[in-house]
């Protein structure tokens, strides 16, 4: 494997079956814009003299699992800049995001297990292979059919294995369940319209009604709600929503109105936890 460090360039990827042949190193597009990279050879650049002898002690010691949080963090504060709509906000925070993984290929490099070349070659053959509608003869009618495609494409790459595997279960409980139906999808297991999935939901909201009764089980209310949640997430997904993306701000909007009505309500002297929940409802809808 080649070790020339930071700039290197130059690898001739190739997608089976679609027959995209590619050099330095994607199909031909819009110019890269100013520089050509530049930047991101400055960064492979300054990452490498950070860990190189005489570099700095912090960015020396660490490693792939003193780094795992870091990763976290800026992966939700990316999202956060995202949903902020902020422009500079977002940048900055891809930065660091970027930053984090520049470090962990230039760690890589170091053990000579691979290097940040090495990891841009897996992901333009990936891109390639599962856009055989961009790069090949197939047809595709909508954003949807696309991941459907990208999941059985992966599927055919590994071979079988079960719907849920390799997919963390440290996710968020919302965005995992729309990865495993992205997943069974795939395999041709999937809602045709979006009344199909909303009558599945109805269909679980009326068993969590009957489980909640007060002779149901704790745990018969959990499996009803795990199923409304997971049907949920069916529906999210047939109306090309991010479940995970639409209830972050639902909790946003939520926190906002209620501190708002929470604000009315200490100026009029009002107690929250005296009104009734029709009273509370009403003030919370007052605050649309």
């Amino acid at each position: 494997m080649d070790r020339r460090g930071p700039g290197r360039v130059g690898r001739r990827v190739r997608s089976e079956g679609v027959g995209v042949t590619t050099r330095d190193p994607v199909p031909p597009g819009p110019a890269p814009s100013r520089d050509g990279g530049q930047r991101v050879l400055d960064l492979l650049k300054i990452m490498h003299r950070l860990r190189s002898p005489g570099g700095c002690p912090w960015d020396r010691e660490q490693t792939h699992q003193s780094l795992a949080r870091h990763l976290l963090e800026e992966a939700h504060e990316t999202l956060e800049a995202i949903d902020s709509g902020d422009q500079g906000r977002l940048r900055e925070e891809l930065g660091d995001l970027l930053l984090q993984v520049v470090f962990h290929a230039e760690m890589a490099m170091e053990e000579g297990s691979f290097d940040i070349d090495d990891v841009a070659e897996g992901i333009v053959t990936k891109l390639i292979r599962r856009h055989p509608h961009v790069f090949g003869d197939v047809s595709v009618d909508s954003a949807s059919e696309v991941l459907v495609n990208w999941e059985r494409i992966k599927a055919e790459e590994k071979g079988e294995h079960p719907v849920d595997e390799e997919i963390p279960a440290t996710l968020p409980a919302l965005a995992r369940a729309a990865k495993v139906q992205r997943r069974a999808a795939g395999y041709g297991f999937d809602w045709r319209t979006p009344d199909g999935a909303l009558r599945k939901l109805r269909e679980e909201l009326r068993e969590l009604e009957e489980a909640s009764s007060p002779e149901g089980s704790r745990e018969r209310v959990e499996e009803e709600l795990g199923d409304v949640l997971f049907a949920a997430a069916a529906v999210a997904r047939t109306v090309d929503v991010d479940p995970e993306s639409a209830l972050r701000k639902a909790t946003r909007r939520f926190a906002g109105r209620f501190e708002r009505m929470r604000a009315r309500a200490r100026a009029e002297g009002v107690e929250l936890d005296a009104l009734s929940e029709e009273d509370l409802l009403a003030r919370f809808r007052a605050e649309r």
